[in-house]
């Protein structure tokens, strides 16, 4: 339980007091104890407000654009040269999977693996589950899942 509503609910105890407090006692008495009873109960709204906890900003930085390709402006001369057909061998290499493809890895849990130098599946595959564990500071359980899940992905692939 936030302490704040603590204190608001001890405030509300005390405005009840005075309601009471101004209805049955005696004038000098009443005075006494609806004045105290109704400061306090100010005090303890006042406290519970300086509890509330603050709402956190948070700051999204937005990518940077990049900048529109000019377009000329002033008309060009252009040469005509004859054409020639050349035949180019395209080499089509697979595309490096991501570390977010092994399951149980997001983007979060990504950056820190690169961080410790394991930019590839291929590198997760390879690594050693408990050395990873330590540096992490995570079970081995998940690690050797892991690098299971990573291994499945190259027999695949």
């Amino acid at each position: 339980m936030r302490s704040d509503y603590a204190l608001y609910t001890v405030a509300i105890i005390f405005f009840i007091l005075t309601a009471i407090t101004a209805f049955t006692l005696a004038e000098f008495e009443r005075n006494l104890w609806v004045v105290t009873t109704a400061v306090l109960g100010f005090l303890f709204i006042g406290l519970g407000y300086s509890q509330k906890p603050r709402p956190q900003s948070i700051t999204v930085e937005a990518p940077p654009q990049a900048p529109a390709p000019e377009m000329p402006t002033s008309p060009t001369v252009t040469e005509v040269m004859k054409e020639e057909k050349v035949e180019t061998v395209v080499e089509v290499t697979p595309p490096k999977m991501e570390l977010t493809n092994v399951k149980g890895i997001k983007e979060k849990r990504s950056e820190q693996l690169k961080a410790l130098g394991i930019s590839s599946v291929e590198d997760l595959a390879k690594a050693s589950a408990e050395d990873l564990a330590s540096k992490l500071k995570i079970s081995p359980k998940i690690t050797v899942r892991w690098i299971e899940n990573a291994k499945q992905l190259l027999e695949k692939s």
